[in-house]
């Protein structure tokens, strides 16, 4: 069975784990590349589900407008909040406190090589760890991401190379969600936002969350999750999140 590390990051600023999934990404293209000559030795490194939260901070992906940020920097400031121009897919969100973000970087090569099944396959996930907590989410035709209604509780956005994705999904957890009015939330004005705590009106543990995102993630993508507690083949990317 395929193998996927599982990270926990914790509070980590974006800019510095963007570096960090890009050093992932490389490595596993790098390896099946050598692969492909047959010039690879050893065991190649398994795939990574990298979790972390953010401190405030709005992405606006590589097809996205600017115009949908609602402040200007000074306002941002103010607010103790950044904006980074990412090279994921889609337009604008929110990353903040009690919001989990997931990155999986893994290589659809091992999976399948569809771009589609792969952001349905996330869906997939996280309506699954809904449907765990009683919350009915599902999907709205034409739009990425995971919906309650007509309001989005998952936002996704991915880049793919050579078939190996990063960037990933955030699901708003215990998030205030007044930072989404800074915004038009993914370019799409008509429709809203809303949390797991939101819906269910009490308190849920982060850790939780992670663990049943970890389960269904195993189950759709038919792979052991392993949570570990480092990766020692990413020793010299990981040495600023270990001194922070």
């Amino acid at each position: 069975m395929k193998e996927i590390n599982s990270i926990d990051l914790g509070k980590s600023p974006y800019r510095e784990t963007w570096d960090l999934q890009a050093a992932i990404q490389k490595r596993l293209i790098d390896e099946k590349l050598a692969v492909r000559k047959g010039v690879f030795e050893g065991e190649r490194s398994h795939d990574v589900l990298m979790f972390v939260e953010h401190p405030h901070v709005y992405t606006l992906g590589k097809s996205g407008d600017p115009a949908h940020l609602l402040k200007d920097e000074q306002e941002l400031a103010g607010m103790n909040a950044t904006y980074v121009k990412t090279n994921r897919g889609g337009d604008i969100t929110y990353h903040g406190p009690g919001q989990i973000v997931g990155y999986p970087i893994i290589d659809l090569d091992r999976y399948f090589t569809d771009i589609h099944k792969y952001m349905r396959s996330l869906e997939e996930v996280i309506i699954r760890v809904c449907s765990d907590y009683g919350i009915d989410a599902g999907r709205i035709q034409g739009l990425t991401g995971t919906w309650v209604g007509k309001s989005k509780i998952c936002a996704m956005g991915v880049k793919c190379s050579r078939w190996v994705t990063m960037h990933g999904f955030a699901l708003n957890v215990k998030t205030n969600l007044k930072y989404f009015n800074n915004i038009i939330p993914c370019g799409i004005a008509d429709k809203g936002v809303t949390s797991l705590e939101l819906l269910l009106g009490r308190e849920i543990a982060m850790d939780d969350v992670k663990q049943r995102i970890q389960k269904h993630f195993g189950a759709v993508f038919g792979a052991k999750v392993i949570p570990v507690d480092s990766l020692p083949e990413f020793e010299r990317e990981f040495a600023y999140f270990k001194d922070k």
